[in-house]
């Protein structure tokens, strides 16, 4: 079942929804905001060609006073930050965060990404083909046999 895979993936509902709340009229409430670490070159991830070069493997930002556009879709976020005084346009998958904290409250969550490409694992079904048992069991060389149980039943 992958719990631990389904967990991730909804908490990363969360930032999603952290975020569609910091896009609303009236931005971020309070003293709240975001810390929020992904992987640069995970898919989807559209980020200057500058920042890139600069963070090679993993960026940081901080969403708190100064941030413009930012939007929060069902499978990313948009926003633009100013780097050395520069906007800079930023697109990341929430499979590419790996770290998300709001200082404010301490509220801090860690994603495990898949090392190959620096997402979260998806879960998505394999296609197998089950045999019928009766074929898997003399299949396995065991002797066993698959007995219906119809027989033993009182009539």
């Amino acid at each position: 079942m992958r719990y631990d895979i389904m967990a991730q993936e909804a908490l990363r509902g969360v930032i999603r929804e952290a975020l569609g709340r910091a896009a609303a009229p009236g931005g971020l409430p309070g003293s709240h905001h975001f810390y929020i670490s992904f992987k640069t070159q995970a898919p989807g991830t559209d980020i200057d060609e500058s920042l890139a070069a600069k963070y090679p493997d993993e960026m940081t930002i901080v969403l708190e006073h100064q941030f413009w556009d930012l939007k929060a879709d069902e499978e990313h976020f948009e926003v633009t930050l100013k780097f050395n005084g520069v906007p800079k346009y930023l697109k990341v998958p929430y499979s590419a965060v790996n770290r998300f904290h709001d200082p404010s409250v301490g509220f801090h969550l860690q994603f495990e990404l898949n090392p190959d490409d620096g997402s979260v694992p998806r879960f998505a079904p394999k296609e197998t083909k089950a045999k019928p048992a009766k074929e898997s069991a003399a299949a396995a060389g065991d002797g066993a046999e698959v007995v219906s149980l119809d027989s033993f039943r009182k009539k």
